[in-house]
């Protein structure tokens, strides 16, 4: 018996959905029916029957290793295939009305709904969202969904970190914040970082217009010593950085924006670890290259699709101009010195998800 509570205590993990725990808590009841009759057994066997006793807890052990596994099966899988995951998503929020007059929507919602449930099926170490979480922020009803979602991830035992966009201080600046801040207790309006498996992502702030002059002086100063530290650090391999608006875009509905160019861009392109820029506003999926480094936008999460400018109208010329997916978001993991870049792409007949466009980006 002894034996037995031993292979019961290892076998409990501390990371299993609510579907596992029930699965395990039902091999639990199981097996104190089985030591009941064990037990029985005991006492009724003499002499060489203990050997029946002996044989039978040994099939028992097997069998609780064999059913944990199969309870365990989904983390297992993830935990061998390779190193944690880092999701990253851009735009979710539902369209305004008056993009209900001059955009084209294809139920917008409905796509953000199912890339939150894709990605608790992923199950990455964590989802970061660049920004524009809601139409709204000020307003408490335009959470409502996406509170929703936010609650499946953390079910599914997925920290979410997020940014700023400029939707999400639409309006009431300062209520936006507070209902920002609430949802997201680890985040910073001036900039803050987070590290899995070696990766650390930056994450910024590029509401520039929402700051105060201190706080625009208090993210530089932040961005370029953290930068350094991190150039510095033997333990951090690459660095990713993340905003809301994009220094670089051709989406003829937001504007490439100046200020991230002038403020983020050269700490970007000068560390030697820094490897990859992400951001959304732009309604797209878009990817560009400056100085031997790379920049994405990956606002598909659910805000209406934005026109691009294309071919000799092309404000910087974009390398992915064969790959525009309505709705997407993206999948980083770690190989060695280089990051593996996976979109998760919607179908056009809303489907499922498949793996879309794949890069690799290093040092």
């Amino acid at each position: 018996m002894a034996a037995i509570r031993l292979t019961r205590s290892l076998l409990r993990p501390t990371t299993l959905s609510a579907s596992q725990r029930g699965f395990l808590t039902l091999c639990s009841l199981c097996i104190d029916q089985w030591e009941r009759v064990l037990n029985i057994v005991s006492l009724n066997a003499v002499g060489p029957k203990n050997g029946l006793h002996k044989m039978t807890a040994g099939i028992k052990i097997y069998l609780i290793i064999f059913l944990a596994g199969i309870a365990c099966w989904p983390s297992v899988v993830i935990a061998q295939g390779g190193s944690p995951v880092i999701a990253f998503v851009s735009d979710t929020q539902s369209p305004m009305l008056i993009e209900h007059v001059i955009r084209k929507l294809n139920h917008n919602e409905k796509a953000t709904e199912m890339i939150f449930k894709d990605v608790v099926t992923v199950r990455p170490s964590y989802l970061l969202i660049l920004g524009d979480v809601v139409s709204l922020g000020y307003k408490d009803a335009k959470w409502k969904k996406i509170d929703t979602y936010l609650k499946q991830c953390a079910d599914g035992g997925i920290p979410v970190y997020a940014v700023t966009g400029n939707h999400d201080l639409m309006g009431n600046a300062d209520k936006g914040r507070r209902n920002f801040q609430a949802r997201f207790a680890a985040h910073s309006f001036t900039g803050y970082s987070e590290v899995v498996d070696s990766v650390a992502v930056i994450l910024l702030n590029s509401n520039f217009t929402k700051m105060s002059p201190g706080e625009i002086a208090k993210q530089d100063d932040w961005y370029a010593n953290t930068l350094k530290e991190m150039d510095r650090d033997p333990a951090i391999k690459l660095v990713i950085v993340g905003c809301h608006h994009s220094p670089f875009t051709n989406s003829k509905a937001a504007k490439p924006s100046v200020a991230v160019r002038e403020k983020f861009v050269p700490g970007f392109i000068q560390s030697k670890k820094c490897v990859l820029f992400l951001s959304g506003h732009s309604h797209n999926f878009e990817q560009f290259t400056q100085q031997g480094k790379y920049f994405f936008v990956i606002g598909g999460g659910g805000g209406p699709h934005q026109p691009l400018y294309s071919g000799k109208k092309e404000v910087t010329h974009d390398l992915s101009g064969g790959y525009k997916p309505a709705f997407h978001y993206l999948e980083v993991r770690r190989n060695h010195d280089s990051l593996q870049l996976v979109s998760r792409r919607l179908n056009a007949d809303f489907s499922g998800f498949k793996d879309g466009l794949r890069f690799t980006v290093g040092r």
